[in-house]
């Protein structure tokens, strides 16, 4: 069963080509991860799927619905939701104010309540609700944002580059957080540089090239595939 769908999709910025030809389909409540070398087009392709570039040609498809011609915010409206990669946040605010901002579109009376069950999820947050956001570490930046997006009710969350930059304690936290958010009901599709740690995660996997897709299965067949070793994983 597929809850989002690529089909046959070549995008890019204005005339410049990125992906071409891109088939796939993105399981539910599942974990998938895009694999590649820099510049294969892997954070093009989740800015695909939220919007933010040109469809040449193909089809982007939500449960039968053609979302391909949608604004960015309408695809919000419809639970797709972007933690893009680098610090998305308000700095000068502290960790509660963002996770307010963070609900502005929402219009129910379960807003505070989703804000503090966020807190207990991610007892960090809880603990530095009054800290200004750009005070808080790297780690701690990156599940605010994530928290960010969960507050939104996503059907589908798309990850950019997670863990980039960050401690290995602290990539081990925000990779447990993504399980969790996972667990929760979230579907997760990711951009991860720290390949091997994402595949271990992650219930599928894409192998994007050139803007092409060269492989796509299980996590664990991709991790196991000899080539994806040796270019990716740094296997000998």
């Amino acid at each position: 069963m597929s809850l989002l769908r690529f089909d046959q999709v070549t995008a890019g910025y204005d005339e410049i080509v990125v992906l071409e030809d891109v088939s796939f389909d993105l399981p539910p409540q599942k974990i998938t991860t895009i694999i590649g070398p820099n510049g294969a087009g892997k954070s093009t392709l989740l800015r695909t799927v939220y919007g933010l570039t040109t469809v040449m040609r193909g089809r982007i498809v939500v449960e039968e619905q053609d979302i391909t011609l949608l604004r960015p915010v309408e695809r919000l409206a419809r639970g797709i939701v972007l933690v893009p990669q680098g610090r998305c946040n308000f700095p000068a605010m502290t960790a509660y104010e963002n996770l307010l901002m963070a609900t502005y579109t929402r219009r129910d009376r379960d807003v505070r309540r989703d804000i503090d069950a966020t807190m207990d999820r991610f007892p960090m947050l809880g603990a530095k609700r009054r800290q200004l956001a750009g005070n808080l570490s790297g780690g701690e930046q990156q599940v605010l944002e994530m928290a960010m997006g969960l507050l939104l009710r996503p059907r589908v969350m798309l990850v950019d580059e997670p863990s980039l930059g960050l401690s290995p304690m602290m990539m081990d936290y925000i990779f447990d957080a993504i399980g969790e958010i996972a667990r929760g009901g979230t579907t997760i599709l990711m951009v991860e540089q720290n390949a091997a740690r994402a595949l271990e995660i992650s219930d599928w996997a894409l192998v994007l090239d050139l803007g092409r897709k060269r492989l796509e299965g299980p996590a664990a067949d991709i991790a196991a595939n000899p080539l994806v070793r040796q270019l990716y994983l740094g296997a000998v």
